[in-house]
């Protein structure tokens, strides 16, 4: 048995961020995609089809929360597994992402290697080929 190379888009408007993710996320195996606002996540999300999202709850044009939102509402895009990472930390605004439909919530500041951990636990069943 085989395993598939996962693809995650990472949603962040800090581009630093983004730098240290695609480079721990692609030294962990995965097709890494990032973009710097909400608006940007769901056309990448629409045109790549990610396995993954890592996605911000504080961004431009789009929030994370209605991009959770949306991608949930979407028939072709709502399998989606999706990680909230953002300095959001009231339990509001966690357990307002988890009943969006969050896979997982994650507040920063945090380790990368426990993001690479837990995205490697959410996508466990996906990495089996056929």
């Amino acid at each position: 048995m085989s395993t598939r190379q996962l693809t995650v888009l990472v949603a962040d408007d800090d581009p630093l961020l983004r730098a240290i993710l695609e480079h721990k996320l692609s030294a962990a195996g995965y097709a890494v995609h990032s973009v710097e606002d909400g608006q940007a996540a769901l056309d990448a999300a629409a045109r790549l089809r990610p396995d993954l999202l890592v996605l911000d709850g504080m961004m431009p044009i789009m929030d994370g929360f209605e991009v959770l939102r949306r991608l949930k509402a979407d028939g072709d895009l709502c399998k989606i597994i999706v990680v909230m990472l953002t300095a959001l930390k009231r339990q509001e605004d966690v357990l307002g992402a988890l009943k969006l439909g969050a896979d997982d919530y994650l507040a920063k500041p945090f380790n990368p290697d426990e993001l690479v951990a837990r995205l490697d636990r959410l996508s466990a069943p996906l990495r089996m080929g056929p």
